[in-house]
């Protein structure tokens, strides 16, 4: 396919970890599987920033959050940041997203011709954190730890909610590409909010894990006073000590987590079943915006570059890409600059704009720089980053003690090597990298101005008449099924497909 069609499934918070080479074995996911089995697999992929917005606006412009001042989950997208949506469109294809983005500010679309959802969370100011009040925890919409305790069965929530119609929407928009109203290849991505807490799950998939190997993390609860500075921070915020969390608490959350794969993996192969159906082809990318940390340490959801958190699952399935897995470190950073690749779009041109590199250049066996992470959001009082350069991560901020690890020796990330004389010359080297790459004071003044000016901003526009940012999906009924302005004979045959058996 000189010019393809693209399909990107996009979730949310799952753990690249279970992850290493496609979905792990004991994972109930035909479809997953299915697609790993065709797919190049980076067994090695991070997010650009382990938090939904930050996460998502680097995977679509390719940009790290101090280049696109997506800091938090309420900082604006800019309109003027390119991403993949853009480069797509003005090449020549048509662009549409099914689900959550998590863009904040009046501009829902950033590219995409249409949005088939609303979003599932806000697209205003209200969640910005304030670094001039440090330890300060805002009930009504940080985390807690009452997901976990609260993790168990359910027909239907806000979430799951959600999800289908995320998934009929897509399936249905399959359907219609099918039937070649528009001449232009698509690009549709769909983006769903599972596995994301609550841990809550159907019964049919909760029945899945009842017997499951895996409903304890690997290493468990570490006591308080032993964990490094940020991480305390996080339990802090997500209020632990109001809770009192069960070994069958981690269990139900757990149980309830790996059910919601497998929820997925069904509403991923609804619209895989529509693709087939319909027989057309497309490139396919599966990613995830975060990880999860699932109790490892005795930490839960985001927020950490811990491999659970920060760590995410990258499959690619397209023509002429030999299906393997790849053990080079990469970044959703590498999305924007891939996309384009595959569609034919000169890599050199965008190259300017992004921070990724095209996978397909690392799929054939070339290099990838120091895969570069960032962390400027709650639960933390001043930017966070890191570096994945091989074997090696090793993370940084003003306010905390380094941090270095040997993930081939220590995969569960419990020895911290700063000090250790054997890692010295890595650790000046990765120092060396990440203070030429990064100006603390900058980053920290950026984000404090920016969060100050959205807190101004969010107060005012809650005074008087508020009108919302959040998108408005349109469905014009009177262009929909059958209308006087329409032929019938050619309506009916122009909306069948296939057509003539």
């Amino acid at each position: 396919m000189s010019r393809p069609n693209i399909l990107i499934f996009m979730v949310d918070q799952l753990n690249g970890t279970l992850f290493p080479d496609g979905p792990a074995d004991w994972l109930h996911t035909p479809n997953f599987k299915a697609l790993a089995e065709r797919s190049v697999r980076f067994a090695n992929s991070y997010t650009a920033s382990p938090l939904c917005a930050p996460g998502r606006a680097s995977f679509m412009s390719g940009r790290l959050p101090s280049r696109t001042g997506v800091y938090d989950n309420a900082a604006e997208f800019p309109s003027d940041t390119p991403t993949f949506a853009h480069h797509l469109r003005a090449a020549g294809w048509q662009t549409c997203l099914s689900g959550k983005m998590h863009f904040v500010g009046p501009d829902q679309l950033h590219g995409f011709e249409q949005r088939l959802t609303t979003d599932v969370y806000p697209a205003d100011f209200g969640w910005t954190p304030d670094w001039r009040k440090p330890g300060e925890r805002i009930d009504w919409w940080y985390h807690n730890m009452g997901s976990v305790t609260g993790a168990g069965v359910a027909e239907i929530s806000n979430q799951l909610e959600y999800d289908d119609e995320v998934a009929h929407h897509a399936v249905q928009k399959v359907y219609d590409l099918s039937r070649g109203g528009d001449e232009r290849p698509w690009h549709l991505t769909v983006s769903f909010t599972h596995p994301h807490d609550p841990y809550v799950a159907r019964r049919k998939y909760w029945d899945l894990y009842e017997d499951c190997d895996h409903l304890l993390p690997e290493v468990g609860a570490i006591p308080y006073d032993d964990l490094d500075p940020h991480s305390q921070r996080i339990f802090d915020a997500n209020d632990w000590r109001s809770f009192d969390i069960s070994e069958e608490d981690i269990r139900r959350s757990r149980r309830a987590y790996f059910a919601n794969i497998s929820y997925l993996d069904d509403k991923i192969g609804e619209v895989m079943a529509a693709l087939e159906a319909t027989r057309q082809e497309a490139v396919i990318l599966f990613v995830s915006d975060h990880g999860d940390m699932l109790g490892e340490r005795g930490l839960w959801f985001k927020m950490s570059f811990f491999e659970g958190s920060s760590r995410v699952p990258l499959m690619i399935s397209a023509p002429g890409l030999k299906a393997g897995r790849i053990d080079t470190p990469v970044s959703t950073l590498d999305v924007c600059p891939t996309l384009c690749d595959l569609a034919g779009i000169d890599v050199d041109q965008v190259a300017p704009w992004t921070d990724g590199v095209s996978l397909l250049s690392v799929a054939a066996g070339g290099p990838r720089d120091p895969v570069p992470m960032e962390y400027a959001a709650e639960a933390s009082i001043a930017p966070m980053v890191a570096l994945r350069d091989g074997k090696w991560k090793y993370s940084a901020c003003p306010a905390d003690p380094e941090q270095l690890f040997d993930l081939e020796a220590d995969p569960a990330e419990m020895t911290n090597l700063v000090g250790d004389p054997e890692a010295a010359d890595i650790l000046i080297r990765l120092r060396s990298m990440t203070s030429d790459r990064w100006d603390y004071a900058e980053f920290d003044a950026q984000v404090r101005d920016s969060q100050a000016r959205r807190l101004v901003v969010y107060e005012a526009l809650r005074q008087g008449g508020y009108y919302p940012w959040d998108y408005q999906p349109l469905q014009k009924a009177s262009e929909r099924y059958m209308r006087n302005h329409m032929d019938l004979n050619v309506l009916e045959d122009s909306q069948r497909f296939p057509r003539g058996e």
